[in-house]
């Protein structure tokens, strides 16, 4: 599959698309673009960012630039690479597999059959991450059916008995699997039917041809790094990168140290409203990432890496 037909998707589920030379963009929040596909790392110069602007009225941009970029929150993706072997796991991670596998299946499940029963699956997720108004069940169908008679799309799922107990969509762009949702219902954890899920879609994938890793997520602006733990412990790694938040030239002048402050406040007060749980993590990647490194708070996961390397 190519970005293009990614992008489609995306269409599909009603949100608008730009393309421009470096990246795909669709409005991922109220004034907010973000660069598609995820694992791209681009370094778009100001004449293409003001032309996005420009044309699609964005009031701010979010995308993935190299580390080796000067300016940019200190950032990470999660990503698997190969060899991608079961031995080089912690034991946490062993123990949970053997588990996973001998209590559920794992195999292809239709879009269709995700979109009916794996609301109830999604909704659970987001519930436990403090996120339960960030999605309805029919944005949940638009995301699932719109995927439908694409290729380079699949459903994984972790079955028990003959209920969905975990699924992932994924799908390929180049040489790159992508994990863009995963959903489970937390009373089939205790199976480690994740673990299962994770261990064999990785595994599948990166014994494919022409598949050179599996990206999962960008470094969240709004969920705790918490989420990612589980991840690790599966034999992902964090990929360091800069992640930037380009503000249009009119916007720029209002954001600083007591407008960040004001909207905090704000997210305090109202902590499960998804825009502005969104809003303090735009405000804040785009401060912290004006700062030198010695001046960022580090993501836990690059602490010990990163230290290494100064």
């Amino acid at each position: 599959m190519n970005p293009e037909t990614f992008a489609e998707w995306i269409r599909r589920q009603g949100y608008k698309v730009y393309h421009t030379k470096s990246s795909y963009w669709y409005n991922a929040g109220p004034g907010v673009y973000q660069a598609f596909p995820y694992h791209w790392q681009i370094d778009p110069d100001d004449d293409e960012l003001r032309e996005l602007m420009h044309q699609s009225g964005a009031i701010a941009v979010r995308y993935s630039k190299p580390y080796s970029c000067k300016t940019g929150k200190i950032s990470y993706h999660v990503i698997a690479k190969p060899p991608y072997e079961f031995e080089s796991f912690r034991s946490q991670g062993k123990n949970g597999i053997r588990k996973g596998l001998s209590q559920c299946r794992i195999e292809q499940v239709s879009f269709s059959r995700l979109a009916e029963e794996g609301w109830k699956l999604q909704q659970d997720t987001l519930t436990r991450q403090q996120r339960s108004k960030c999605m309805t069940r029919e944005q949940w169908e638009r995301i699932c059916l719109s995927a439908e008679g694409l290729p380079g799309f699949e459903v994984w799922a972790a079955i028990v008995g003959e209920s969905l107990a975990a699924t992932v969509i994924t799908a390929r762009i180049d040489d790159t699997w992508t994990i863009p949702y995963a959903q489970s219902l937390r009373e089939y954890l205790c199976l480690h039917v994740n673990n299962a899920l994770f261990y064999t879609v990785c595994s599948d994938f990166l014994n494919r041809p022409g598949i050179n890793q599996v990206f999962t997520n960008l470094h969240s602006l709004d969920a705790p790094e918490s989420v990612d733990e589980f991840k690790f412990r599966m034999g992902l790694i964090p990929k360091p990168v800069r992640q930037q938040i380009y503000f249009n030239s009119w916007f720029r002048p209002f954001i600083g140290k007591f407008t960040y402050r004001l909207v905090k406040l704000i997210q305090n007060s109202n902590p499960f409203n998804p825009f502005w749980t969104k809003t303090e993590g735009i405000f804040r990647f785009y401060i912290e990432g004006k700062l030198p490194p010695e001046k960022q708070c580090l993501p836990e996961s690059l602490i010990n890496d990163l230290l290494l390397e100064s």
